[in-house]
């Protein structure tokens, strides 16, 4: 405990990290994962823009990417994040990562969610000669927010626990700060002290998400 305390100045800091790690994932990966669901979705057979080739290639990227373990992930594209931010290494690598991994998942998350609208409520705003941009922005994506906001949920509960592995290259965040001060100098009490606090910004993110969807449901 005496060690715990000793390092509160970079515990606190390592939580800091670690927020603002996945912050700034959802930003980028959430972005990009909706793109990527609303192009599946659009371009699947009978969807508002059919076209086999892009769905398909979109669903071969998918699909190819989304089952690999991020602890492989990371290292996979590390040749592609030195090219694109300069270093392979720290806080902004694993955010990069981080956001191309996320987004992959979220794309399908996204395509899955949409899939559930009813197909009256699009055809009705078909019938009033709305286009496919308006019928996604104003009908689809809002009969699916609910569903949406659950999945978007459970994809930030999955960014914590994977930036958590991002320290292995040196990304930061209390993941580094349980490795460098717990594991490696064998005091448990700091790596469960920054288990427990993942755990918190878990349940945190959890009951945020599920008091939106009811809300969001119940209208």
């Amino acid at each position: 405990m005496d060690r715990l305390l000793e390092l509160g100045p970079e515990f606190w800091a390592a939580a800091g990290e670690t927020l603002y790690m996945v912050a700034l994932t959802m930003l980028f990966g959430g972005a990009g994962g909706f793109l990527l669901g609303l192009g599946l979705y659009a371009t699947r057979r009978g969807g508002l823009l059919p076209n086999a080739v892009v769905n398909t290639v979109l669903n071969v990227v998918i699909n190819f990417f989304r089952p690999i373990p991020f602890i492989i992930f990371i290292a996979a594209v590390q040749p592609l994040t030195r090219a694109v931010i300069g270093v392979g290494i720290g806080t902004d690598a694993a955010i990069f990562a981080l956001s191309l991994a996320a987004s992959f998942a979220i794309g399908r998350i996204v395509e899955q969610n949409l899939v559930t609208v009813r197909p009256g409520v699009i055809e009705a705003a078909r019938s009033m000669g709305a286009g496919p941009a308006r019928i996604l922005g104003t009908v689809v994506v809002p009969e699916a927010l609910g569903p949406l906001i659950l999945g978007y949920t459970f994809i930030v509960i999955a960014v914590i626990d994977m930036s958590a592995m991002a320290g292995l290259i040196g990304g930061g965040g209390l993941g580094y700060f349980a490795q460098l001060y717990g594991f490696r100098q064998f005091e448990p009490v700091v790596t469960w002290a920054a288990v427990l606090l993942i755990v918190v910004f878990v349940q945190v993110v959890q009951g945020v998400g599920n008091r939106l969807a009811r809300r969001v449901l119940g209208r």
